[in-house]
């Protein structure tokens, strides 16, 4: 199965995040900066001018120049900074931003802010991807890409001042054009991708997926893949990092999040993801997501 296939299309459409801004604005002279610690995902799109990137393990910082993103998907020890030298980088001083500045001839401008990725399916699919991800602006398969970024730079150069829910809106486009590449391009990739790229999981998750009400077993699971019931498990739990009934049970709670969302009643949800009790739905449903689905229903 090509990374084209529908399933994986409906896996990267099932991805739901929320992108927020920190900083827009320019770093000039001796600087670092970090968002290490605050266990958040995060992006950083250099706008202007070029800086490093110094990650803790790695003895060569990395540089990034205009036009270049970088998309860190788990709380790394890292900073960015004007310096190629880690050591020396680590002894810079945090500075407030400046404005950006079209005319600057020095500095960097970057356009940087956090991802909020949703408990469930969405984590699911986040923890196959690398920890880190940098999208290249001569990369000769980032056309697409190439004319977001032109927009998030015209937007930076907006007076008085660009609009934030727009870098946002962009920014978030941007990273979903990252990972199509990463499904693409990195064959490594394991956790739902790579089951979906083999026939006989591929056939299975799209059973689930269209029948998540049926009463499935590890036993009914794995004869839909022609597995025994111990060599299922383990092949399953290899490639996708996760148990079937994890899967299972994120597949479910996606498919009672829609059903709120449009205005269905808990009890339809419950009925509808194959529950037949409300107080066992609930406590799924509240440990997978994070609310309780009538929470969740008055939210959406």
């Amino acid at each position: 199965m090509n990374s084209s296939s529908p399933l994986i299309d409906w896996l990267l459409e099932s991805l739901e995040l929320d992108a927020s801004l920190f900083h827009v604005g320019r770093y000039c002279g001796s600087w670092h900066s970090s968002t290490e610690g605050l266990a958040r995902a995060s992006f950083h799109v250099v706008v202007q001018g070029q800086c490093w990137l110094h990650i803790e393990g790695h003895e060569c910082g990395v540089q990034l120049d205009a036009g270049d993103a970088l998309f860190l998907l788990q709380d790394l020890k890292y900073r960015l900074s004007g310096t190629p030298d880690a050591s020396l980088a680590a002894q810079m001083p945090r500075q407030s931003m400046q404005a950006l500045d079209s005319q600057a001839e020095d500095g960097v401008g970057l356009v940087c802010g956090f991802f909020h990725f949703l408990p469930g399916l969405s984590s699911l699919i986040i923890e196959a991807l690398p920890h880190w991800i940098i999208l290249r602006a001569d990369d000769p398969s980032c056309s697409a890409a190439r004319t977001l970024f032109q927009l998030i730079l015209e937007e930076c150069q907006r007076t008085p001042a660009p609009s934030s829910m727009l870098l946002e809106r962009l920014s978030h486009l941007l990273f979903l054009y990252v990972l199509r590449q990463q499904v693409s391009d990195n064959p490594s990739l394991g956790g739902l991708v790579a089951l979906a790229r083999q026939p006989a999981f591929a056939g299975l998750l799209e059973q689930l997926i269209e029948h998540p009400q049926h009463p499935w077993t590890l036993e009914s699971m794995a004869a839909c893949t022609g597995l025994s019931r111990s060599a299922f498990f383990k092949r399953f739990s290899e490639q996708a990092g996760q148990s079937p009934g994890q899967v299972l049970l994120a597949l479910r709670m996606r498919h009672a999040c829609q059903l709120l969302q449009k205005d269905h009643t808990v009890e339809q949800a419950c009925a509808a993801v194959g529950y037949h009790s409300i107080a066992a739905f609930t406590r799924a449903f509240a440990k997978a997501i994070g609310v309780q689905p009538g929470a969740y229903r008055k939210q959406h």
